[in-house]
């Protein structure tokens, strides 16, 4: 593999589908042991407050990355303007890191704005090669 190939929209595919598990690990530090493995989804079914919505924001990370991948993969393949798509996707990921930790901080409001911006530049890459 050649890393000079992937373009910048193509390395935030790779943290957008990362940022999940950052938010993961974010709500299981230092509350979530071995014994918890054994039955992960009766241990998310205790939490409450940060550690839940940290829970709730990977899932919500997965639920929106297909799109994501998607968009920029159809955008490659119609050959939109490279400089446009990567400004777009790195905006998109801008936009989840804060999400996420408007997510976990409760800012409930805050982050369906935050959420809405989001998906609008997603769907923006769809028409990034529109005249």
């Amino acid at each position: 593999m050649n890393f000079s190939q992937l373009t910048l929209a193509y390395w935030c595919v790779l943290a957008a589908a990362l940022l999940p598990y950052l938010s993961a690990y974010i709500g299981k530090a230092g509350g979530f042991d071995l014994r918890d493995n054994q039955r992960p989804r009766e241990w998310l079914a205790r939490q409450g407050g940060w550690r839940a919505r940290a829970m709730a924001a990977q899932a919500n990370g997965f639920e929106g990355l297909a799109l994501f991948i998607g968009a920029v993969l159809i955008a490659h393949q119609l050959g939109y303007d490279q400089a446009r798509l990567d400004l777009y996707a790195l905006a998109y990921v801008l936009l989840r890191v804060v999400y996420a930790g408007m997510y976990v901080a409760g800012l409930g409001t805050l982050r369906s704005a935050v959420w809405t911006l989001a998906f609008l530049v997603n769907i923006g890459i769809f028409f990034i090669g529109v005249s």
